[in-house]
């Protein structure tokens, strides 16, 4: 089956020429266009107004940190942000009358933006064996049916647990807890599809899986490094960072296989010189870089820095920091002298000329900041790459002292706050045994099921019952045809879920969606009274997020009262004596317990509600590092980069513009110039000229492999474009059939989605499809 039929978008097609600067008036009408056409000018209003302010609503579209108290600008969200919020606050609803009328068989053809369109799901429903039909369920029955299957298992490990970092850290704790009491750790979350192998690479490197910048340390960096990232789109607020750090004399270079609007240009919406002056210029340096050459171009820069402290001893390195925080380092700067110029200009596509300017950059920089995202981690060699960062980091000493650091920008709102909340299915013996202390019984010790070895594993038979907390993970997760094979296999797949997207069309033999759950923005009140959640964000903020709207429908449940119902049904007289009930009740009777557990969430419930929240402790900005030595690890990584065989390109797949996570909002990607379509496929023109097509022409992508096995994508449109030569970039989810299950990072397990060897083969222009969207 296609990944969805041809809908003539490609007819629709128009191309502009790329934008050369980001965000300005532009993306406030088109924040307010897209959100009063979703909701009313009130909603819009009592959104917008409070996102991200304290006491507020946190956005759920990005987890970039906010600025301080009293620093925070009225309107303190992004075009993106804005977006998001009121596409979850829509008026638009989905009841019973719509699964009467669209069988499942016809939803599973619709594409993701038609689904999302729809509306807000209002009641729990529930597909039946042989039926083509979700019908209604009450609440009382939708959670029986889970218990029982729950209990029918021969194993806990039949389970599989699956969170998106929509959740609050409330649902996260009380999911992890049911999970682990009912006697499993199979427990995958996003991050294990997006930030993995940051999180294992820091883990090995310093200690900690997190990073250890904060907002004021980027705002008074030297230098900083903006590396696979696109913060233009994907977490536009960060330019408003990178924006203050150039007013404070920063430089700031840009790593990028593709141009980026953001990163050439900001027009700060909040600022009268970003309306109707120019904007800011944010990148002093773009490297235009080759797919997957991040990792070489590090290791130049550290061969680099060596030999200048070769030319002048003891000018050039931080020995003290190295000498007392460090191990490794005689080894590593041993491999890094023996890495080829050769080996890394041809990886990079970069001059040695080039990457000496940049090394130049950092001998004049005392405070230096590398950020990236995922254009790092989804590659076979990303583990090694960020450790190349971190060695990078170290030379200079620029770990643990202000303005400079390490910083993954994880794209979403709470993944960060999932994990630190216990959502990871090898969590380590010190969080079992708090988790022991304070609820008298023993969590499972042996390791469960990440993202990609639970699809393994449902393939396999060896999983029969599938929950997720938010997300979409059939298009969320790598080898589309293999996901949606493996979800169709469980006897039971159920989504807690406030929006209909394809997941929801992939159903095991039995399928619950569990709507009605309350969003982010929506008034949460429980017996105990109003409650707030809390998130964390990617700079290890705690703060609270509290909603303002009417529930779209009278029996919304909240994801919290939604597990510990299903918890207690499930464990009730068989599990240990956890008082589900008065969780669902009171909130803060979650965080206490959270509190003699998660270190630096001590006295949870009164700190949380200062204005700014908690910043949880960072032991590296403590010189302290739990790594197997106590010290940070200088490491040896083998040079490693694509190849591609004559005739193919190198592609990565990416988000437009105008897109959250898999749900685009639009068919549009106006930085990139693309309007009306998403089955593009950008190629450089050179490139264009040595295959012998041409832009415009229709293509299928083929993504072949080192086994002999390949994967098609059909039909997308050829736009010329400033690429890199040799590499490519589409859409995901469009292209994530073309990524097989075992390509995969190595040691993170971590889907390698942005390197993708691909023929690109013509194809005929087919008839538009029957099924609209």
């Amino acid at each position: 089956m296609p990944e969805r039929p041809d809908d003539g978008s490609q007819e629709r097609l128009t191309v502009t020429p790329p934008k050369k600067w980001a965000t300005g008036a532009p993306a406030v009408l088109h924040a307010l266009e897209y959100s009063l056409d979703r909701t009313t000018p009130v909603r819009t209003g009592q959104t917008l107004l409070t996102m991200n302010q304290v006491g507020g609503i946190d956005c759920p579209g990005c987890a970039w940190a906010d600025p301080a108290p009293g620093q925070r600008h009225r309107n303190e969200y992004c075009e993106n942000g804005a977006k998001h919020i009121n596409d979850e606050a829509t008026t638009r609803r989905i009841g019973r009358d719509f699964f009467r009328e669209h069988p499942v068989s016809e939803l599973a053809r619709r594409s993701d933006k038609w689904l999302n369109d729809q509306g807000r799901l209002t009641e729990p429903m529930v597909k039946r064996p042989d039926s083509d039909h979700y019908e209604p369920i009450s609440w009382h029955d939708a959670l029986g049916l889970l218990a029982q299957e729950l209990n029918l298992l021969d194993s806990p490990d039949e389970a599989v647990f699956y969170t998106s970092g929509r959740a609050g850290n409330e649902a996260a704790f009380v999911l992890q807890l049911f999970a682990r009491a009912f006697g499993t750790n199979n427990l995958p979350d996003c991050s294990n599809l997006c930030h993995e192998s940051s999180g294992h690479a820091l883990h090995e490197t310093l200690g900690t899986g997190k990073g250890t910048v904060s907002l004021e340390d980027m705002h008074h960096a030297d230098l900083i490094f903006v590396v696979g990232q696109n913060p233009g789109s994907n977490h536009p607020r960060q330019l408003s960072a990178l924006e203050e750090a150039k007013r404070n004399g920063a430089r700031i270079v840009a790593v990028n296989p593709l141009p980026e609007a953001g990163l050439l240009r900001f027009k700060n919406p909040q600022k009268a010189r970003g309306v109707i002056g120019r904007g800011t210029p944010i990148a002093d340096r773009f490297l235009h870089i080759r797919v997957g050459g991040d990792l070489a171009l590090f290791q130049g820069l550290n061969r680099l820095l060596l030999e200048a402290e070769d030319a002048r001893p003891g000018t050039v390195l931080d020995h003290d920091f190295i000498r007392e925080n460090t191990d490794g380092f005689e080894a590593f700067a041993r491999h890094i002298r023996s890495v080829d110029w050769d080996d890394i200009t041809a990886a990079t596509g970069l001059t040695r000329q080039e990457i000496e300017q940049v090394r130049d950059e950092v001998l004049r920089s005392e405070r230096v900041i590398v950020c990236w995202a995922m254009g790092i981690t989804q590659h076979k060699h990303a583990v090694p790459t960020i450790r190349e960062f971190v060695n990078f980091l170290m030379l200079r000493g620029n770990l643990g002292r202000a303005g400079a650091g390490a910083c993954p920008v994880r794209g979403h709102s709470n993944v960060q706050g999932d994990r630190t909340m216990g959502i990871w299915e090898k969590m380590p013996d010190s969080f079992l045994d708090s988790l022991q202390k304070e609820f008298g019984f023993d969590p499972p010790r042996h390791h469960g099921l990440d993202s990609v070895n639970a699809i393994r594993a449902m393939l396999e038979g060896r999983v029969k019952f599938f929950l997720s907390l938010a997300g979409n993970f059939v298009r969320a997760a790598p080898d589309s045809m293999v996901t949606e094979e493996a979800m169709r296999a469980c006897r039971l797949t159920a989504h807690i879920s406030t929006k209909l997207n394809r997941t929801h069309t992939v159903c095991g033999r039995t399928a619950l969606i569990l709507p009605p759950t309350l969003g982010r923005t929506e008034r949460d009140v429980q017996s105990g009274g109003e409650q707030f959640v809390t998130v964390e964000n990617s700079m290890s903020e705690v703060h609270t997020s509290r909603g303002r709207l009417k529930p779209a429908s009278t029996v919304l449940l909240s994801e919290v009262a939604i597990l510990c119902r299903l918890a207690h049904r499930t464990l009730a007289g068989r599990g240990p004596d956890i008082p589900w009930g008065v969780f669902e009740s009171d909130y803060g009777e979650i965080r206490d317990r959270i509190s003699r557990i998660v270190p630096g969430l001590h006295d949870f419930n009164r700190r949380v509600v200062r204005p700014g929240g908690i910043r949880l402790p960072n032991a590296v900005n403590e010189g302290v590092f739990h790594t197997e030595t106590a010290k940070a690890r200088f490491t040896r990584n083998e040079h490693e980069a694509p190849s591609v065989p004559d005739g193919h390109l190198l592609l990565q797949t990416l988000r437009s513009h105008d897109q959250w996570n898999t749900v685009p909002y639009t068919d549009n990607d106006r930085y990139r110039g693309i309007h009306g379509s998403r089955r593009v496929v950008l190629v450089n023109p050179d490139d264009l000229t040595e295959l012998g097509l041409a832009d415009g022409d229709r293509v299928d992508l083929v993504g072949v492999w080192k086994d002999g096995s390949e994967r098609r994508a059909d039909g997308f449109t050829i736009v010329a474009y400033p690429t890199k030569a040799g590499t490519a970039a589409a859409y995901y989810p469009e292209t994530n059939v073309l990524v097989p299950l075992d390509s995969v990072a190595d040691g993170s397990n971590q889907p390698a989605s942005k390197s993708v060897i691909v023929r690109l083969e013509h194809a005929p222009r087919p008839a538009p499809a029957e099924v609209p969207g």
